[in-house]
Order: C-alpha cells, then structure tokens, then sequence
C-alpha cells in the first residue's frame, strides 16, 4: 500500500467515523423531538371529563358508570351532589371528580362552619384518598339571580376552612354561566353585569388568593338556537373554513372560543386575569328541538375533544380543562333538548359514535369533518 492510498485510506476512515457521528447525532435530536411530541400531544382526552347526571329512573347503577368511564377512557367527572354510592364506586377508580355542594346545603354552609365542616368528613374525608377530588363546586349557575347566591361566598369559604383544617388541598369554586355577562360581543368586550359583579368581586377575589379556577358552563348551542340569523351554525359546530369574526389581533373561527374569551376579558376587567376558566359543561343536544340532532351533537363534541387541548386565541396553547354534559339521557329532566344531550343511553349504548381520544379524526356521518381550529 503506497503513501497516497494510506492518506485515502485515513480520509475514507475520518470521513465514515464523522458520518457515523453525524447519524448517531441525528437520531439522538429526533428521539428528543419526538419524545418532545409525546409529551406536549396526549394521547388520551386527559382535559375532558363528563357530568354524571342522576335526573332519570332508569339510569344504570353507579359501579356499572365507573366502569363506562373508565372503558372509554375518559379520566374526568362532575357530580352534582356526594352521592354516597357513586362516591363508593369512584373508589380506586382514578377518576378525577368535581363535586358539587347542592343548592339546598348552601344556606347552613354558610351559615355555621361546623356545618361545613361536617359535610367535608362526611363526603370527601371519609372517601380520600382513594377518591380523586379535584374542585368542590359550591352551587351551580345561582349567580345572579337565584335567591341562594346570597350563600355562595360564605359557603366557598366555610368548605375551604373546613377541607384546609383536615389537610386536604382541594379547589374550591362555584359554577357560573355566561349569562353573567353583561357583553360578550366582540369577545374583547366581555364584562360581567352589574347584577353578577356585585357577587362575583369578591368571589373571584377568594379565587386568586387561593389560586382556584372560575367553573363556566358553556352552551354555544343555546346561543344559536336563540339567534340562527347571526349566528350560522359551522361556526357553532367548529367546521367553519375560515376566522368568522376579527377581533383585532385575535380571529374567531368557533362560537365556543369566543364565549370562553369573553369570559377572560371579564376576569381581565375585573382585576382576575390570573383565574384559569375551567368549563364545568359544555354540549349539544341530539334531539327534541330546534338544531338538535344525533349528526350535530357528535359534530361538536368531537370536535370539542379534539380542540380544548390548544386552547383559546386569547389563551393560545393553554389547553382547556372541559366537561361534557352530560354522560347519559336523562328522562326526568324537563322534555325537549334537556333530555337528550347524552353521550350514552341509560343501557349503556352510545347515543352516537364519539371517541374521546384528542387525536381522533373521522367524519361525523359524511356531513361535516371533525376539525379542531380556532
């Protein structure tokens, strides 16, 4: 072997040892990119839970619901009372559940801590930790108007006292709908009423000082169903092509982005930018009135479960922490669409085909694509 092939040679060798290097540092840099992509994308609905109501006589029993959860994946629960035997059955369940105080309990929650602190041993510390509370709701959509928002705050507190002293750290918060605002529209407008600020400032106070979200109920089907000449019904379904509504550096492709960021325009107005929405319930009816059919309610809750995880324009990248409502058809609601905005009939079936995966992709019956956009 001559000089000049030894040189060859040595080259070929630096320049196969500099490849080997640059593949072993490219494939390094995409393991990290794509362990990167699995962190940031979930691979189950782990911002969407679903409100387990209770108003029907033939609802199945709560361990059989556990269950429906949790072969669904779906990780989430509203409760609108503590139900002593669903409480049993979410037992070990890993399901993360928010708990509502009922209307009737607010006045002697307020009115007496010992109260309050009866009701915390008797439906949360006697099920933690084995029960997974997240919030403790305490009322749901009573402010302005009903006569026990006088109760709200004070029970709020009394229930925090009560959960702290038993070394429990659990949210506490209320829920509200967007008829506590006063405008919404452009979403940059959204201020509370009068009516509702007068309970909400210091209600939204208690809730930054103790870092806990504002629950919102939110119906962008109502708001079409009121005004189906404003409003069209893609962009209350989220299959609109393009922004449908510019509001300066924010553009609105959906209804329900809009509602839920006219609601941080309000917090930002009311001093509580920081609180996070957290939306208690949201859906869409598949029968008994107007809009109301199996084709548009798995429309928009598809695409609901696919789109919370990039948040709003206004909080871009926030994923939205969301409830569906509700998991079942309930007959002893009042007739109409109140009955049928489940997921699930009462025997378990699915009312239509829903995966509750964020990366699902199909199309809803060959009538609108199930897209996830702003």
């Amino acid at each position: 072997m001559n000089k000049q092939q030894c040189v060859s040679l040595t080259e070929i060798i630096h320049i196969s040892s500099s490849a080997m290097a640059t593949r072993k540092a490219f494939f390094v840099i995409l393991i990290a990119l794509l362990i990167s992509i699995l962190v940031a994308v979930p691979t189950r609905a782990q911002s969407i839970g679903v409100c387990y109501g209770m108003l029907g006589n033939n609802l199945p029993q709560p361990t059989a619901v556990v269950n429906l959860y949790r072969s669904n994946g779906i990780g989430r629960m509203r409760l609108y009372d503590p139900n002593q035997t669903a409480l049993r059955a979410l037992r070990n369940s890993n399901i993360q559940l928010i708990m509502d105080v009922p209307r009737t309990e607010l006045q002697s929650l307020a009115s007496n801590p010992s109260a309050a602190a009866n009701w915390v041993q008797a439906n949360v510390v006697a099920f933690w930790p084995s029960v997974s509370f997240r919030y403790i709701a305490v009322g749901n959509e009573l402010i302005p108007g009903d006569a026990a928002a006088q109760y709200v705050l004070p029970a709020m507190r009394n229930v925090q006292t009560a959960l702290s002293s038993a070394g429990l750290q659990i949210k506490v918060s209320t829920a509200v709908d967007t008829g506590v605002l006063g405008q919404s529209f452009p979403p940059s407008n959204g201020a509370f009423s009068a009516a509702a600020q007068a309970y909400l400032a210091p209600i939204l106070q208690f809730l930054r000082g103790n870092n806990a979200p504002l629950l919102v109920n939110v119906y962008p089907y109502f708001s079409y169903a009121d005004n189906p000449s404003q409003i069209s019904l893609a962009y209350a379904l989220f299959t609109a092509g393009g922004v449908v509504v510019q509001d300066g550096q924010f553009g609105y492709q959906n209804l329900f982005d809009a509602q839920v960021d006219a609601v941080y325009a309000a917090l930002e107005k009311a001093g509580a930018g920081s609180v996070v929405v957290v939306v208690s319930e949201s859906g869409w009816p598949s029968a008994g009135g107007f809009a109301a059919s199996v084709n548009n309610a798995r429309t928009y809750n598809q695409n609901l479960i696919r789109h919370v995880g990039r948040g709003t324009p206004r909080r871009a990248g926030r994923a939205i922490e969301a409830y569906l409502f509700a998991m079942f058809n309930e007959n002893q609601k009042s007739p109409g669409v109140e009955q049928n905005f489940g997921l699930f009939y009462p025997n378990g079936q699915p009312v239509y085909p829903i995966s509750f995966s964020q990366g699902a992709i199909d199309e809803v019956d060959g009538l609108a694509d199930v897209r996830s956009v702003y």
